[in-house]
């Protein structure tokens, strides 16, 4: 292993932190507006969608944590490989790999509690149509 071969994930988890903290960001404001909206006028369904925003809050924090944590990671196996400590360099990328893994295990259930909040929403402008005809 070179000192080129962890600096191979700087780009993808850069990039990731930025989706991930773009996320965020977008939920964060939906939060605030449904949040606003839940005040003015109390609906049970809005109230649940800001428990699913929470629960999605969450996890993007746990995907932010895992994803700084590998990025530590490849910094500190470079520096082992830079002062010849190959097998603390081996270790060292293999959590960062493993922190990279679970950063996304995470991502991928963010997505399922937003394929959820989605189905609930669809399912009330479903259940509006029926009450209307």
């Amino acid at each position: 292993m070179t000192l080129t071969t962890p600096a191979l994930l700087f780009p993808a988890i850069s990039l990731l932190l930025l989706a991930y903290t773009n996320r965020f960001l977008v939920i964060a404001q939906l939060i605030r507006s449904l949040y606003k909206q839940n005040v003015e006028n109390p609906d049970m369904d809005i109230h649940k969608q800001i428990i699913h925003l929470r629960r999605r809050i969450l996890a993007i924090r746990r995907m932010q944590v895992a994803g700084i944590s590998s990025f530590i990671f490849c910094v500190l196996s470079m520096f082992a490989i830079y002062i010849q400590q190959m097998v603390v360099a081996h270790i060292v990328f293999g959590g960062s790999l493993v922190l990279l893994l679970i950063s996304l295990c995470f991502s991928l259930y963010e997505v399922q509690i937003s394929g959820q909040a989605l189905n609930l929403q669809l399912k009330n402008l479903e259940d509006q149509r029926e009450d209307s005809a």
